[in-house]
C-alpha cells in the first residue's frame, strides 16, 4: 500500500512537470533560462564581493575564490573608521528616510487625486508628472546645481536647503522621484473600489479622512513596492549627491565608496573597499528579502487589476 502511494505521488508529479513543460513551450523554457543566466550574473558579483571583504590583499588578487585563511573583520574596522564609512552610512539613512517620507507623502496624495477627481487640467497635470520618467536628471545637474544654490538665498530657510546641505538634497530627491511615483499610484489608486469611499463620505468623512484612513490602508500593496523601489533608487544615486554636496562631512555613501576607489589606486586598500561595499549592499538585500513577498505582491495587483 505504501509503495503504490509512493509510486502514485511519484507519478503525479512527474505529470505536472511535464504539463507545466508543455504549457511553457519553447518561449517560456527561454524565458526561464534568461532568468537563470541573469540571477547568475547578480548574484555571483555579490557573493565575490562579500567573500573579498574578509580577504587580505594578496588573497584577493590571488585564487579569487579560494576561502580566506582567517577572517579579516579589521577591513570593516578601517573602512568605518579610516574611511569615515559609518558617517556616510548615517548620512544615507537620514537622507534617504527623510526623502522616501516626502516623496510618498506628497507622491500618494498627488496620485490619489489625478485618479480619483476628475477636474479641468486633471490630465495635462498627469502627463506633466509622467513626463518627468522620459528627461534624464544628467541633462538636468547645471541647472539643477543653480537651482539649489538660489535655494540658499532664500530668507530664514537659505542656508538649510542651499548648496552642501541634506535638506537640499532631501528635496532634489523627492522631486527626482516623483514622477515615477505618481505614475505607478495613479495606477494602482484607479483599480481601488469606490463603494467604500462613497460610503465613507456618506456617514460624513472628509476627503483627508477618506484618503489617509481608509484608501491609503487600501493600497498598501502598492505603497510597499514603490516605497522599496523609491529606496533602492535612492540609496544608490551617486551623481546627484556628487553635484550637491562638496563638503566631505556632508557626503553619502556612494560618494565615500567612489572615495575609497579612488584612494586605493594610490593607498592599495583594496580589502576595505570591499568591506565598505559589503556595508552599503547590505542594508538594501536585507530591506528587498524582509519586503519581497509585499513588492510582488503589489506589483501583481496592480498588473491583475
Amino acid at each position: 500500500m505504501t509503495s503504490m502511494t509512493s509510486w502514485t505521488v511519484a507519478n503525479s508529479r512527474k505529470l505536472a512537470r511535464q504539463e507545466r513543460r508543455r504549457r511553457l513551450g519553447p518561449l517560456g523554457l527561454l524565458s526561464h533560462l534568461a532568468l537563470v543566466v541573469w540571477t547568475v550574473l547578480v548574484v555571483v558579483p555579490i557573493l565575490w564581493t562579500f567573500l573579498a571583504s574578509v580577504k587580505s590583499e594578496e588573497e584577493i588578487f590571488g585564487d579569487a575564490w579560494s576561502l580566506p585563511a582567517a577572517l579579516r573583520w579589521d577591513n570593516f574596522e578601517r573602512a568605518w573608521n579610516n574611511f569615515h564609512i559609518g558617517q556616510y552610512l548615517l548620512n544615507s539613512v537620514i537622507v534617504v528616510s527623510f526623502s522616501t517620507f516626502g516623496t510618498m507623502l506628497i507622491g500618494s496624495m498627488a496620485a490619489y487625486v489625478l485618479a480619483r477627481y476628475p477636474f479641468r487640467g486633471n490630465r495635462a497635470f498627469y502627463l506633466l508628472f509622467v513626463s518627468g520618467l522620459a528627461f534624464p536628471v544628467y541633462l538636468a545637474l547645471t541647472p539643477l546645481f543653480f537651482v539649489v544654490q538660489n535655494m540658499g538665498n532664500v530668507p530664514l530657510v537659505g542656508p538649510f536647503i542651499g548648496l552642501n546641505t541634506h535638506a537640499g538634497l532631501v528635496l532634489v530627491y523627492i522631486a527626482y522621484s516623483m514622477p515615477f511615483t505618481v505614475f505607478f499610484l495613479s495606477a494602482f489608486f484607479r483599480t481601488l473600489p469606490t463603494a467604500v469611499a462613497e460610503a465613507a463620505m456618506v456617514d460624513g468623512a472628509s476627503h483627508t479622512r477618506v484618503f489617509f484612513q481608509i484608501m491609503l490602508p487600501m493600497a498598501r500593496p502598492g505603497i510597499v513596492s514603490i516605497t522599496i523601489f523609491n529606496i533602492l533608487g535612492q540609496w544608490n544615486q551617486y551623481q546627484l549627491p556628487l553635484v550637491l554636496l562638496q563638503d566631505r562631512e556632508m557626503w553619502v555613501l556612494p560618494q565615500g565608496i567612489a572615495d575609497i576607489s579612488a584612494a586605493a589606486g594610490y593607498d592599495q586598500d583594496w580589502s576595505a573597499m570591499f568591506a565598505a561595499l559589503t556595508l552599503a549592499i547590505l542594508p538594501m538585500l536585507i530591506i528587498y528579502t524582509v519586503f519581497q513577498r509585499q513588492i510582488q505582491s503589489g506589483l501583481t495587483s496592480g498588473a491583475l487589476k
